[in-house]
């Protein structure tokens, strides 16, 4: 099957983002690795750990992960050489460097070897044909302390998309030119149709294929993804799509409650550690603020942050209070140089990432 999945990706890499398609550095800030190891460790990661291996990175991750990490060493993995081109070229385009860019198979342990203090697979799990061995392969390579982020698909938010790929592959649809003219031709008010009117995913010819004609997808309950996550042997530490609990147990439960009703939040995006050694308490904290936002909150910039939402908050522009507030932390600050309310306040934006909390700060 990875044959299949790589000429599948050959023919329609994705995502089919414009090459001048670009990123502010603060739109990327959840992608810095110091401020996810100060949220999981509660320090910053070690310097033979300041390597990211982004697996399955298609034609896009590894620009707004160099941006938001420019002394990190990136690696980029795809089984894709297509994709990589065009991941490369994107860099090249915006005059980002650092990223080592690499094709094959994440399950080869020679390949590209750890350890590495962050690996994203996010996308990947659900298109390999033993998603378990794919993310044991990943946990091997992630070094002590490290996190890795995993996205997979959620049964019922993909059960429409999955119901049409299977019928589509019982027809022998193979192209995405076959499946347009099966819409134009569909019905008002048929599924197809409505599929196709509510999705952002088929607007382009790589989304199409991606999402109704790939040759290997699983989507998980999540009772199914927990035990995916138990072989793995590492610890779940923060699911992150959207609305998503601060507590995994607490958030597993309210999936179950979802899943009776055959709803989900979406897909599952959840953060997992090796041997995490947990945040640092507020009281004993110095605070930081997350490097990628150091331009965004110049003095002299007026134009409002617009900050996507990350870790399953919804975080609207920053307004002149936050802004000056947050500004307060371009140089570390010690909890006990805050206010009982200040300290209560830098927790929160630690824990949104917006600033480093460590056990000590040197950077």
């Amino acid at each position: 099957m990875p044959d299949a999945v790589r000429r599948h990706y050959e023919l329609y890499p994705y995502p089919s983002y414009p090459l001048f398609a670009s990123v502010r550095r603060a739109d990327t800030y959840a992608n810095n690795l110091d401020a996810l190891w100060s949220l999981f460790n509660g320090e910053l990661p070690p310097a033979d750990l300041a390597r990211i291996l982004i697996a399955g990175c298609g034609t896009f991750a590894p620009y707004p992960f160099a941006v938001a990490n420019p002394k990190a060493r990136i690696t980029a993995l795809d089984l894709s050489e297509t994709s990589l081109r065009r991941a490369r070229l994107h860099c090249l385009v915006h005059g980002v460097t650092g990223v080592d860019f690499v094709a094959g198979d994440l399950l080869d342990p020679a390949l590209v070897t750890g350890p590495y203090g962050f690996i994203d697979a996010y996308g990947v799990l659900h298109h390999l044909a033993e998603p378990e061995a794919g993310l044991r392969a990943l946990a091997a390579r992630l070094g002590e302390g490290g996190i890795m982020r995993v996205m997979v698909y959620s049964r019922y938010t993909r059960r429409e998309e999955d119901a049409i790929r299977r019928a589509l592959t019982l027809l022998k649809v193979r192209e995405p030119e076959a499946v347009r003219r099966m819409v134009a031709r569909s019905a008002q008010g048929s599924r197809l149709r409505e599929f196709f009117e509510s999705s952002g995913e088929v607007a382009s010819r790589a989304g199409l294929a991606d999402a109704l004609l790939h040759p290997q997808v699983k989507s998980y309950r999540i009772g199914e993804f927990i035990e995916l996550v138990a072989a793995s042997g590492l610890t779940p530490l923060r699911f992150a799509h959207r609305g998503a609990l601060p507590e995994p147990e607490r958030e597993v439960e309210r999936i179950r409650g979802m899943e009776k009703e055959k709803e989900s939040p979406g897909n599952f995006v959840l953060y997992l550690g090796r041997s995490p050694k947990g945040p640092c308490p507020d009281a004993e904290a110095v605070f930081r603020l997350n490097p990628c936002l150091l331009p965004a909150l110049s003095p002299w910039r007026i134009t409002p942050v617009d900050i996507p939402g990350r870790l399953g908050n919804e975080n609207g522009p920053l307004n002149g209070a936050e802004r000056r507030f947050l500004r307060r932390f371009r140089h570390p600050v010690q909890a006990a140089e805050l206010s009982p309310l200040d300290l209560k306040r830098a927790g929160s934006y630690a824990d949104r990432l917006f600033l480093l909390r460590c056990r000590e700060l040197s950077v």
